[in-house]
């Protein structure tokens, strides 16, 4: 087939010359008796091909992918514009079954004549006459055969159908003026199937049912000799039809364009046939007749005369001059029996030439059919009628199939259109396949063995392993190892065939170049059709019968079978290459077997491309051979990428009520529509957006899914016919982007029925994403009122399709979805049409009616509207085949309680994660950054470095609060922002997890609390400690100023001497002045604060809300008395009984263990967080003990699910307040020691001493002073920066490595990593010590990013240097502003301009100023090379800091902000204990990507001890029950959501996604069991056959991976 890329906008490059081409002389269409010569015929076709651009298809034929596809003309309704036009508005039309397409005039045609009779106001007769002439309108038979002309033999064959649906004559013979040859159409009317009832067969009801072209019929030829004043093709018109349904099949003079001169197509034969509907008082003819039409005169076309003469009944001759016809009606040829039909009104009508020739020929009066003048026109056709019907009841010897007719067109010299090399080779191989078929069973046991019940019994087992129906008392693992052992069974006795001969031939038939592989496929289809129609008539009689009772279920079970058995179509073989590929794909990859299959799914995708439909779903074992078709679908993305978008648009509805003529008349396509076998399953087809379309629809190609019906009758006495349709349903909804919900009447009574199909399906698609939007369709309406009558039945629709909703949603356990508008948008005004009865009148003679092909283009029209419109992208081929697989795979579970797992919405959900976890990084870490500073503001409050300007610590705490709340706010506002945007761009299938939207605004809400409150605990815990630390400082400062004063005293009282003092000397009066005044000045020690007390009044507010019991509790135990031993989980009475009882019964883990393992988790949280408090070596602040409190209860609550007893929660707190309590008592004595005034005193007395010194001596201190400066104040200020600052930036560096992206990509790389070490100790720490396990690898992680990088040293030095900067700019500032030499003033002014920057420890500040006095300008200078020196040596000292030494320093510690962002929420599976992979930080649902076996979890059989191999994701979909110690009572796992309402555990989303944890547990069974003391689990026989590679293959499905 041709590509027709170029093609799109033909017509517009030639219309306008078109347009303004001179008028051509036409050839006059009845009386020029000459034949124009070669040479004028050839420029007579080339011209008129050239006025209706169609010169370039004349050799490179049009072809069915270029008239099928979607472009602006087909969807819009302009009449045609210009002459060039017009093919294509007759083609657009056609292909819809319009029964106008030939009503063809140009709109400039139209104009002028309107513009001409209305232009004129005066009385012009003249110009009223001319006005009314045709001008240069064309000949509707010119532009057909223009087309058929121009186009190949598929485009040919499909307007031959739909002109012969239309009630059109098609072309016999095709005359081509060019070449001076008439072609028998025979390939174009092979495809043409009509059904009829004879009057032999009207008692019966039975109906014959034949391809035209093999039909035996008589054939009636009407032609003319020479001029004749009768309109041969009106009389013909008249003749075929009977007062109730009047139709004109043939154009004739007084049809619109009709009197246009023919330009090309004098010679044209065309041919119809009339039917029988087995009616007497309807019926024309008791019998099928063939009737065909001679354009022109037979003395021009003598060899179609000829041809007519040898094949026809009889020939009648109209005429109105016999003279010199004598010759011509007397010729060699003459076979059929001669009438003459004239006009005894004509002038040139001669009786005595009449006698003349009926002697010669030798005719009776019978024989002769004349219009008198006392006849009118209703009578001649009357008497015409009438002797037709002699003819054909006299005709049984004569009659003569089509297909025979080639043998004479070949001795007249005809062409006949099958004689292509590529036709009769295709042909000859159909045959060589076909010619061998007697009987259909055994051929197709023989010849097509791996379907049939082979792959039923594959479809049966895979259903089996999802939906574990017959698992009854069996372990569900071995089980279903058991079915995959039967399952590879199959496929090795499949493979076990040898290729046969019949599907050899195929394939190599497939294989030959492009035409002749379509050719071949038609050929096939119409051969086994012929077959089938054959073979099947019996079966479906009997059918018939039997289902007329309900009694007769199993007759009919197996009368269907046989129906199935017996049918053969092409997609039989299909199948059979889908089986014979899937079943190699079991062998090794370098068999030859499987290497030479390689090229199948290739050779399909190709007949895609070239229109063939494909099928989707075998119908006959209602299974999708998913291999197989993914891996054609995968080969069609290659040859059409990158173009390679798709919207897919499908019907669903009751079996029989018009759907796929639907289609067909909608897309010009050509499903079955009646094959004469039973055809089921699903079958897509493609047709290729032009590029004008892509831009509206953001597609390259539409895809078309055509169904079998539902409540379909061959189905309904089976048992599981409702489930065969909620299946299909739901595979036609979920692929669909736009479904037509086909109803056949208004009132059907299995409306209800389909309706509550339907909704299920669009519920189903709705929970998992997808929206696809919908059309009702009420097929069989045909008033022009309809809309508005039935406004009452839309409401009344509506208010059924609600009501389909709520019980949908209860049983698929969504009660949330309340009505039809719940589930997706639809308006009962917009998106429900009303279509009229295919049929103008009564079949077999009635035409399609126009009405329907109007409203079936209107239709059309708002469908592409509505996908236009649809806001999303289209899927490319590749997410169209994953949507496919992983939706058959859901649809495969039991009673369809949806769940569905799909690589698409697995993407998405990752893409938004991934962005999500990005927003919520900049937010903690802007937020990070914005408290460093407040914390910074905090602690130089009241100092040199302050810069606030309020009096009092609360009121600066209060105001830094307010600035958070409201940068919280903003951040809050910037992320739901982001969100809202993410989610209205058109890529990246963001509409599939539109579900979880309001879950991530709660996640932003909840993030914004939790950043709010931690920035207050912060901001409140640094103003505590400043504020403690001020009174400190005040009493210290109040001492050390005393001292200072007493050594100025003594100074001056040492310089009042006069005498020159030695150090020593200067010593000894020194220690003497220190000892006095510390004698005389008075110091209170400071009373210690009982902690005990304090904490356990915050305990006790705490648990004061739990009530009652709760506080008794607290009572019983002294919190001195906590905590000092290691804490135990001790269940008390009932709990204790239950689960002994559970245990028992079920084997359930040990409870206690459990509980204690989470007791120890928290416990270890909480001591870390104790840890983290007490290395700020502080004082005590009741904040800490709240926050810990605090943390404990979100601990608690997650773990609700395994324990909520008042009694553990009591204790664990006591615990925990309990050594908390001691540790901060201690760091509470220590920081009381530290800032003892006298002991800091004494601390400082050397420095008092060199100060004294050095004033006395009058010694230069600047060098001196700017180095204490530099390394008391400035470096620990910067040093404590880099720390602060470096946490973020670590965490946010190893932020953009792949693996912590998402929580989900992190759980895949741990998991990853796990198999690659492959080593038990492991393993067992991840499932056993989960969290702690996390942490370590994180660390690890950490550790050997950094170790390996200068990544470390580039964020030290560049806060170095940034740090360094502000320094130096502060000293020049303070430099440049300094109006006198006081060093104080200096110090204070560099402070204060470094206050939001570094915190300045008011300690060291105070230490340095004392007895300094030091030169200001000198110092300046010293402090800028001291500042300049500090550089290099922080820089070498963070260079030789061990790692693990940094990250112990950090804040925020990487580890934490890690560990806490990639462990989530912290909810495990309550079955499997697999960890939740939710993103956001409030998911409404918890999920696991991968559950595990049970075994892994610690469970045995009581009975055994035996580890259990039951997997959860296998389980919920069973019949098994479950007890914990939670649940006294048995309750099923499919109800699992009761008891675990916030866990969704999907069946597992393949048979092989659980491969990864099989393989663990088989691998390291006993080890496992040894752990856990118990014995060995018993490991099902296929799980040992996994390998490694099988189950990273598994691991990367399960996530996901690329």
């Amino acid at each position: 087939m041709e590509d027709m890329s170029d093609e799109d906008s033909f017509v517009e490059l030639y219309c306008e010359a078109a347009v303004d081409m001179p008028p051509k002389p036409h050839p006059a269409s009845r009386n020029d008796g000459q034949q124009a010569g070669d040479t004028q015929g050839v420029i007579q076709l080339e011209s008129f091909l050239q006025e209706l651009s169609l010169m370039q298809y004349y050799k490179n034929k049009l072809s069915l992918r270029r008239v099928l596809q979607i472009d602006e003309k087909t969807i819009a309704n302009d009449v045609a514009k210009c002459n060039s036009d017009l093919p294509w508005y007759f083609l657009k039309r056609l292909m819809m079954v319009n029964v106008t397409a030939r009503n063809g005039k140009c709109q400039s045609n139209i104009e002028s004549n309107c513009d001409a009779s209305s232009g004129n106001t005066k009385l012009d007769l003249k110009n009223l006459v001319d006005a009314s002439t045709s001008g240069d309108t064309l000949n509707p038979l010119d532009i057909i055969t223009a087309l058929f002309l121009c186009s190949d033999g598929f485009v040919q064959q499909e307007m031959a159908l739909k002109m012969s649906m239309c009630q059109f004559s098609v072309p016999l013979l095709l005359p081509n003026c060019d070449s001076k040859q008439c072609t028998l159409m025979l390939w174009a009317m092979r495809d043409i199937v009509k059904k009829y009832r004879p009057q032999s067969h009207s008692e019966s009801k039975s109906f014959v049912e034949e391809r035209i072209v093999l039909s035996e019929l008589p054939l009636i030829s009407f032609v003319r000799l020479g001029e004749c004043s009768l309109s041969k093709s009106e009389i013909l018109n008249k003749l075929l039809s009977n007062s109730q349904q009047n139709h004109d099949t043939f154009v004739h003079h007084d049809m619109e364009c009709g009197d246009s001169p023919r330009r090309i197509s004098d010679g044209l034969t065309e041919i119809t046939w009339y039917l029988p509907c087995g009616n007497k008082n309807m019926d024309i003819f008791n019998e099928a007749v063939a009737v065909a039409n001679l354009r022109g005169n037979i003395a021009e076309f003598e060899t179609q005369y000829s041809f007519l003469c040898q094949t026809s009944a009889a020939v009648f001759v109209f005429f109105d001059d016999l003279k010199s016809g004598c010759k011509l009606l007397t010729n060699q040829w003459q076979k059929a029996q001669i009438f003459l039909v004239g006009n005894h009104q004509s002038r040139e009508f001669s009786m005595d030439d009449l006698e003349k020739v009926a002697t010669e020929l030798g005719l009776t009066n019978s024989n002769i059919v004349l219009k008198t003048k006392r006849m009118n026109d209703a009578d001649f056709v009357r008497n015409l009628r009438e002797t037709v019907k002699d003819v054909v009841e006299n005709s049984m010897n004569k009659r003569m199939q089509i297909e025979q007719m080639a043998v004479i067109a070949h001795e007249l010299g005809i062409l006949v259109d099958e004689d292509s090399p590529e036709c009769q080779m295709a042909k000859t191989n159909a045959d060589g396949i076909t010619a061998g078929i007697q009987d259909t069973l055994k051929y197709k046991l023989h010849q097509l063995p791996r379907q049939g019940k082979i792959w039923k019994e594959l479809t049966c087992l895979e259903k089996e392993e999802f939906r574990l129906r017959k698992v009854e008392s069996k372990s569900i693992e071995n089980y279903k190892s058991d079915l995959r052992v039967q399952r590879k069974n199959l496929r090795d006795k499949q493979n076990s065939y040898e290729m046969s001969g019949g599907i050899t031939c195929f394939i190599n038939a497939l294989s030959s170049p492009g035409i002749e592989r379509c050719y071949f496929l038609k050929w096939m289809r119409m051969n086994l059709d012929n077959l089938s129609r054959e073979k099947l008539s019996g079966l479906r009689e009997q059918f018939q019968k039997k289902s007329k009772s309900s009694e007769n279920k199993e007759e009919i079970k197996d009368i269907d079978r046989q129906l199935s058995n017996s049918s053969l179509g092409t997609e039989h073989f299909f199948r059979e290459m889908g089986q014979t590929y899937e079943a190699s794909l079991s062998l090794p990859e370098k068999d030859p077997a499987r290497q030479q299959l390689k090229h199948l799914p290739k050779l399909c995708a190709e007949l895609l491309l070239d229109g063939f439909p494909f099928e989707l779903v075998d119908g006959d074992a209602s299974n999708i051979p998913l291999r197989w078709v993914s891996d054609v679908l995968s080969e069609l993305n290659h040859l059409v990428s990158p173009q390679n978008k798709i919207l897919v648009v499908t019907v669903l509805g009751v079996q029989s009520t018009g759907k796929s003529t639907l289609l067909n008349t909608m897309f010009g396509v050509q499903f079955a529509v009646s094959s004469g076998r039973c055809t089921r399953g699903a079958f897509m087809l493609l047709i290729r957006i032009s590029e004008d379309v892509k831009k509206e629809l953001n597609c390259d190609f539409m895809v078309i899914i055509d169904t079998e019906g539902l409540k379909s009758p061959e189905l309904a006495q089976l048992d599981d016919s409702h489930e065969h349709d909620n299946e299909l349903a739901t595979l036609v909804v979920g692929l669909s982007d736009i479904t037509i919900i086909n109803i056949a009447m208004e009132n059907s009574t299995e409306m209800k029925d389909i309706l509550q199909i339907v909704v299920h399906a669009f519920l189903r698609m709705k929970e998992v994403g997808k929206k696809p939007k919908c059309q009702f369709v009420h097929q069989n309406v045909s008033d022009v009122s309809a809309h508005m009558n039935n406004s009452r039945g839309r409401k009344l629709l509506l208010e059924q399709l609600n009501e389909m909703t709520q019980a949908a949603a209860k049983m698929e356990r969504k009660e949330k979805n309340k009505s039809f508008t719940d589930v997706m948008e639809y308006n009962p005004d917009t998106g429900t049409w009303y279509i009229p009865g295919l049929w103008n009148g009564v079949p077999p003679m009635a035409p399609v009616n126009a009405g329907y092909s109007e409203a079936v283009f209107e239709l059309k029209k708002n469908i592409v509207q509505v996908l236009g419109h649809c806001g999303s992208s289209a899927n490319n081929i590749l997410g169209f085949t994953e949507w496919m697989s992983s939706l058959w795979n859901a649809v495969k579970h039991e009673n369809f309680i949806f769940s569905f797992r799909n690589s698409l919405v697995a993407d998405a959900y990752m893409s938004l994660c991934t962005e999500y976890n990005k927003w919520e990084w900049d937010f903690k870490k802007a937020m990070y950054t914005w408290v460093t500073k407040a914390e910074t503001t905090i602690s130089n409050f009241g100092t040199a470095a302050g810069k606030s300007e309020m009096s009092n610590i609360k009121e600066l705490l209060a105001q830094l609060k307010s600035e958070a709340c409201a940068v919280v706010t903003g951040w809050e506002t910037k992320l739901l922002d982001n969100l809202t945007q993410y989610f209205k761009q058109t890529e990246g299938h963001v509409y599939l997890v539109e579900g979880y939207k309001q879950e991530f605004a709660n996640s932003v809400k909840m993030l914004r609390r939790d950043i709010e409150n931690n920035v207050h605990y912060q901001l409140t815990a640094t103003a505590q400690i400043k504020q403690g630390m001020t009174e400190v400082d005040r009493i210290k400062k109040k001492y050390t100023d005393e001292l200072e004063v007493r050594v100025c005293d003594l100074i001056e009282e040492c310089r009042k001497t006069k005498v020159e003092m030695t150090d020593r000397e200067l010593d000894t009066v020194f220690d003497r002045m220190w000892d006095t005044t510390l004698k005389e000045l008075s110091f209170s020690k400071q009373k210690p604060t009982d902690v005990f007390t304090r904490v356990s009044h915050c305990l006790r507010t705490n648990i004061s809300y739990k009530g009652s019991h709760a506080c008794e509790l607290l009572s019983l135990e002294k919190l001195q008395d906590c905590g000092l031993e290691p804490f135990k989980y001790k269940p008390e009475g009932f709990l204790k009984r239950i689960r002994k009882d559970v245990t028992k019964i079920f084997g359930d883990p040990n409870h206690t263990m459990a509980v204690q393992k989470e007791a120890d988790s928290i416990i270890a949280a909480c001591t870390e967080s104790v840890s983290e408090i007490v290395k700020r070596k502080g004082d005590y602040h009741d904040t800490y003990i709240q926050e810990i409190l605090h943390m404990i209860d979100k601990k608690l609550l997650r773990i609700e699910n395994l324990i909520a007893d008042i009694d553990f929660e009591v204790s664990l707190k006591q615990h925990i307040c309990g050594f908390s309590a001691r540790a901060f008592q201690k760091m509470h004595e220590d920081f009381n020691h530290m800032n003892d005034p006298y002991r800091c005193l004494n601390q400082n007395k050397e420095k008092f001493r060199e100060g004294f010194q050095n004033v006395f001596q009058k010694r230069d201190q600047c060098q001196k002073k700017a180095e204490e400066f530099t390394n008391q104040c400035l470096k620990p200020a910067v040093t404590d920066f880099v720390y602060c600052s470096l946490g973020p930036d670590i965490i946010g560096e190893i932020r953009t490595r792949q693996q912590f992206s998402t929580r989900i990509s992190f759980q895949y790389s741990v998991l990853l990593d796990l198999l690659k070490k492959d080593k038990f100790e492991d393993y067992f720490s991840y499932v056993s010590s989960y969290e702690e396990y996390i942490k370590k690898w994180i660390l690890n992680q950490i550790l050997h990013h950094l170790s390996d990088s200068s990544t470390i040293s580039q964020f030290e030095n560049r806060h170095i240097q940034s740090r360094i900067s502000c320094v130096n700019k502060a000293i020049e500032k303070a430099k440049n502003g300094q109006q006198n030499n006081n060093l104080k003033t200096f110090v204070d002014n560099v402070c204060k301009e470094l206050g939001d920057e570094l915190k300045i420890c008011p300690k060291a500040l105070n230490d340095f100023m004392i007895l300094n006095n030091a030169n200001q300008e000198q110092f300046a200078q010293w402090l800028t090379q001291c500042v300049k020196d500090m550089t290099c040596v922080l820089e070498g000292e963070f260079k030789k800091t061990n790692i693990h030494v940094k990250l112990d320093k950090l804040k925020p510690n990487p580890l934490n902000g890690l560990a806490t962002d990639m462990i989530g929420c912290g909810q495990q599976c309550p079955f499997c204990k697999a960890p939740c992979d939710a993103g956001g930080g409030n998911h409404s649902e918890h999920w696991a990507r991968l559950h595990r076996s049970q075994a892994l979890g610690a469970f045995r059989w009581e009975s055994t001890t035996e580890l259990v191999t039951d997997i959860c994701s296998s389980l919920v979909i069973s019949d098994v029950c479950f007890r914990t110690s939670k649940v006294l009572n048995w309750h099923p796992y499919k109800c699992y959501k009761q008891i675990y309402p916030q866990w969704h555990i999907p069946p597992d989303g393949s048979l092989e996604a659980s491969n990864y944890w099989k393989y663990v547990l088989a691998k390291f069974n006993k080890e496992f069991a040894k752990a856990y003391n118990a014995k060995p689990a018993d490991i099902p026989g296929t799980w040992k056959d996994i390998t490694d590679s099988q189950a990273e293959d598994s691991l990367r499905e399960s996530f996901n991976s690329k």
